[in-house]
């Protein structure tokens, strides 16, 4: 017995590469690592959230190399998922884990500081954030507002009420601390951590989940009237090229480091995963050769372009390429290949350059930041959040839009205006499905989606296959999939969680 507790004591040392939390934040630049381990989450999350949310929308298509080459997004996109979908699992464990590192920050961060005061509130409204993205998708999953104990694993969801309430909380206090950074002008790259702007346009946001249109529109116009974000006015193309970060327009970003030493730190299979299908391509030198063709746009959001702008417009031929506008710039489907999932239509908004690949042969590499909000978005929010009060304001911030994309401007815009301007503007952006479900329009866009799959010819001709027999297998089902299943593992684990109807 004593030799086996020598040995133990000998053993009782701290792990190496591990922190001790209780001790590890005593200085300013010790605190600030704790935001980065809560970003750094984020930001590995990029892929399954980005995809996840896009799929589940009425733009695109899962794409790939034939069926089933991808068939977890295929699921997605058709809706023919169910609660063990490793995607749904995923896209849920890591949103708390965001909410775990920024409880971590929250509760261990003294903030006897300015800096370690701001830490502290930039981990409020990350922790906001991820249960805004577990609420409006989930509906009523748990708060988690601390670091749990064993005996705390099995947490109950919550209500409504409790849920809003905590988000309207965190917010408003974190933006009262008067702690939260801010630009200093327009021109400011400080988009890489959370500011008090970001705050409020977040604040926005739960506001219009629960249709509290004028707290909305106060917090939102707070935000415009700051003057300090504005709308790019380069090429609208350019806007999210990988040498573009941190702009002007944008309100959350999140660096990758363009270092060709640190490759494998920029592994990020989603932006390859978009791009277009490679090996079925003739591509120009200007664009990356590696692409699986995944994501690709529907002829839906084409038309809802065309709709907003007409067929020649100016946003929608720097967001998207037909099959013949591709031709002409060099990029060519090679004689007797197809690509499924593709309506002879490219997306050009996120296409990938070759200097997106940094370092020798590490096509798997990519240095684009990750956008989580840009002002175009606030500009919409703050559209909507105004009808019906200040019809001016409304259509003032939805022509700023306009105006920019290079289009016909509007008076007294309407909601259906705004739901087609910010469909166009902000596609591929992860907001669609989110929005739909708000505006309570996702059955009646989305309840055909996986119908009818499109395969695209090298001749250019789009040939339509059913592979899905029983209509009652597939598309969005109304008071079913308005919320996202709580995933199987958590619902067999934790005995008081409730899932959600008809899962």
């Amino acid at each position: 017995m004593g030799t086996i507790l020598s040995c133990n004591k000998q053993l009782d040392i701290e792990q190496h590469g591990s922190l001790n939390y209780d001790t590890y934040y005593n200085t300013d630049e010790e605190a600030e690592t704790a935001t980065a381990y809560t970003m750094l989450t984020l930001r590995n999350l990029e892929s399954t959230l980005f995809l996840t949310k896009n799929l589940l929308s009425d733009d695109f298509w899962a794409g790939g190399a034939q069926r089933n080459d991808a068939a977890t997004l295929e699921k997605l996109n058709e809706f023919t998922f169910d609660s063990e979908h490793g995607n749904i699992k995923d896209l849920f464990s890591g949103y708390y884990s965001v909410i775990y590192y920024s409880n971590v920050a929250i509760h261990h961060v003294n903030p006897d500081t300015p800096v370690r005061k701001r830490v502290v509130a930039e981990n409020r409204v990350l922790r906001a954030w991820a249960h805004f993205e577990l609420a409006t998708l989930w509906g009523n999953p748990p708060i988690v507002d601390h670091e749990l104990e064993a005996s705390e694993y099995a947490q109950g969801n919550s209500s409504d009420e409790e849920l809003w309430s905590f988000l309207e909380t965190e917010l408003t206090e974190a933006i009262a601390s008067d702690a939260l950074a801010q630009k200093s002008d327009v021109n400011d790259k400080t988009t890489w951590q959370p500011t008090k702007q970001f705050a409020q346009a977040l604040l926005g946001k739960v506001y219009l989940w629960q249709g509290k249109m004028a707290q909305a529109a106060q917090v939102l116009d707070e935000v415009i009237g700051s003057g300090l974000y504005a709308l790019y006015d380069g090429e609208y193309e350019d806007l999210q090229r990988y040498d573009n970060a941190f702009n002007c327009e944008e309100m959350f970003t999140i660096l990758r480091v363009d270092d060709p030493a640190a490759v494998w730190v920029n592994i990020n299979t989603y932006r390859i995963g978009i791009h277009w299908k490679s090996d079925a391509m003739n591509l120009s030198g200007e664009f990356s050769s590696m692409g699986w063709g995944q994501c690709n746009p529907q002829k839906a959001l084409y038309d809802a372009f065309v709709q907003a702008e007409g067929e020649n417009g100016y946003r929608l031929g720097q967001s998207i390429k037909t099959v013949d506008q591709m031709a002409a710039v060099g990029n060519t489907i090679k004689d007797g290949m197809t690509l499924y999932g593709n309506e002879g239509l490219f997306m050009w908004k996120w296409r990938r350059l070759a200097g997106e690949a940094p370092g020798a042969g590490m096509g798997y590499a990519d240095t684009n930041s990750p956008r989580y909000m840009r002002y175009a978005e606030v500009l919409l929010l703050a559209a909507e959040a105004n009808l019906g009060s200040n019809q001016a304001k409304a259509d003032e911030y939805f022509n700023m839009i306009r105006t920019r994309a290079k289009a016909a401007t509007k008076s007294n815009v309407t909601l259906a205006d705004i739901q087609l301007e910010k469909r166009c503007e902000l596609c591929g952006e992860g907001s669609r499905f989110q929005d739909m479900l708000r505006w309570g329009i996702a059955a009646d866009c989305l309840k055909d989606q996986g119908g009818q799959i499109p395969t695209l010819d090298s001749n250019g001709n789009v040939n339509y296959q059913q592979y899905n027999k029983d209509a009652s297998k597939y598309g969005f089902k109304e008071g079913k999939h308005n919320r996202l299943p709580y995933p199987a593992l958590e619902t067999s684990q934790n005995v008081n969680i409730k899932q959600n109807p008809q899962w």
